[in-house]
């Protein structure tokens, strides 16, 4: 059995982990475009802030590769799969034979078409190498724009904030946040980001990048009002990473079309992460669910069932978890539910930046935000995925001091049973 790997990201590394747990011996390629070996990539906003050196993202040790019996080709794209010769073409002109594939090639930055955009100094933020092209901005950039008030530009933000560069970021919603969290949520960001001293402009959007001479100089608004500034970061979101598959037969959505064991429409060709879409636990339909923690379990259940284990994957919830300047927040499940068949409850301390919000739907919790307090997390989600009737103790989950003593006995119980 040969094994081939395209990405090397934490999918990659939860799938070389499934392999081995049930195939110990079989070879296994990893090719990736990147040249390093695998690293955090929530912790790169860290690394751009200068709180963590370049070494501490790096989680798994140099020696991770060799122990398992994987032979590691960085810095080398794969550019054709060949699904009925079972090879994957690689940029250097090798041929990869496999018998089992994973596609792990995650997501890329979506860059609109903006007047301007095309030249120096407009960066993205995924990506080791996006860390150090921006880096050399520290010390020279007075001003930047970040185009994009979701998680990585909000976090791209703080990080050249934090170096001492002032920044105006521009949202086209009504708040920040807006796919994890709820209006109240991102009010309580918006206005602590606000009084940090950065500039957050909402229900806008850039309409050009104005240069001269090359040199970038400005940001025109939808409304026509102009920001100057020196450098320009894309952040509206990522796009699953799906070029590589045209042509060869393998079904595609807007990722990767992935049945319950992570296997491609293609026998033997599977695909995790942030480029494929796979079962959604809450919403019962597949979908891309680009969340670092996801992306390990996608490739951990593609490794198992490439070697031959045939476990279905149980599916994810989104979740994220997210501190911005000491308000640690955390969104889990639907934080925006649609339509009419949710009970949504909150408690908010505006004083003390204080927010619980609990979405049930037939009294199972469906989702959370928790901003100020994170700390029972666990057992929210916890009752989300095992499924737990809440109604009898909802009004418990908005406590301040909520924990698991809060619960029925029952419940407990059946949580530290599931959840030993």
């Amino acid at each position: 059995m040969e094994y081939v790997i395209i990405g090397n990201g934490v999918a990659a590394i939860g799938a070389v982990e499934g392999i081995r747990q049930w195939d110990a011996a079989s070879p296994i390629t990893i090719v990736s475009a990147e040249p390093y070996k695998v690293y955090g990539r929530p912790l790169i906003s860290h690394l751009l802030a200068g709180k963590i050196h370049e070494s501490d993202i790096f989680y798994r040790s140099d020696d991770y590769y060799d122990l398992r019996g994987v032979k590691l080709l960085l810095g080398m794209r794969a550019v054709q799969i060949l699904p009925d010769k079972r090879k994957v073409a690689s940029s250097d002109g090798r041929m990869l034979p496999f018998d089992r594939l994973l596609i792990a090639t995650g997501g890329i930055p979506f860059m609109p078409p903006l007047p301007g955009r095309d030249g120096p100094d407009v960066y993205t933020f995924t990506t080791l190498d996006d860390v150090r092209k921006i880096e050399v901005l520290i010390g020279k950039a007075k001003k930047i724009v970040v185009i994009g008030g979701g998680l990585i530009g909000l976090k791209v933000s703080e990080s050249l904030h934090d170096r001492g560069i002032r920044v105006t970021v521009v949202e086209l919603a009504d708040r920040i946040l807006s796919t994890a969290f709820d209006p109240i949520a991102g009010e309580i960001i918006r206005k602590h980001l606000t009084e940090m001293g950065m500039e957050i402009i909402l229900q806008n959007s850039a309409t050009e990048i104005v240069r001269e001479n090359g040199h970038i100089r400005a940001v025109i608004m939808s409304d026509g009002t102009r920001r100057d500034c020196e450098a320009v970061v894309i952040a509206i979101g990522v796009v699953p990473n799906i070029s590589l598959v045209e042509g060869t037969g393998i079904k595609t959505n807007r990722g990767i079309l992935t049945d319950d064991f992570m296997e491609t429409s293609v026998s033997g060709i599977y695909a995790a992460g942030d480029v494929a879409e796979a079962h959604d636990l809450l919403l019962g339909q597949r979908r891309v669910t680009p969340i670092w923690p996801v992306a390990y379990l996608q490739g951990q259940y593609a490794g198992f069932n490439m070697a031959g284990a045939k476990i279905a994957y149980r599916g994810s919830i989104p979740m994220n978890s997210i501190e911005f300047y000491g308000i640690p927040t955390v969104s889990i499940g639907l934080s925006n539910p649609v339509g009419e068949n949710y009970e949504v409850r909150h408690m908010y301390l505006p004083e003390r930046n204080l927010y619980r919000k609990i979405v049930l739907k037939d009294h199972l919790l469906a989702g959370a935000v928790l901003v100020g307090r994170i700390q029972r997390a666990g057992i929210l989600t916890g009752l989300i995925l095992n499924r737990i009737d809440c109604e009898s103790f909802k009004e418990e989950l908005l406590k301040d001091d909520f924990g698991l003593i809060n619960l029925p006995v029952e419940v407990r119980k059946k949580m530290l049973a599931v959840n030993p």
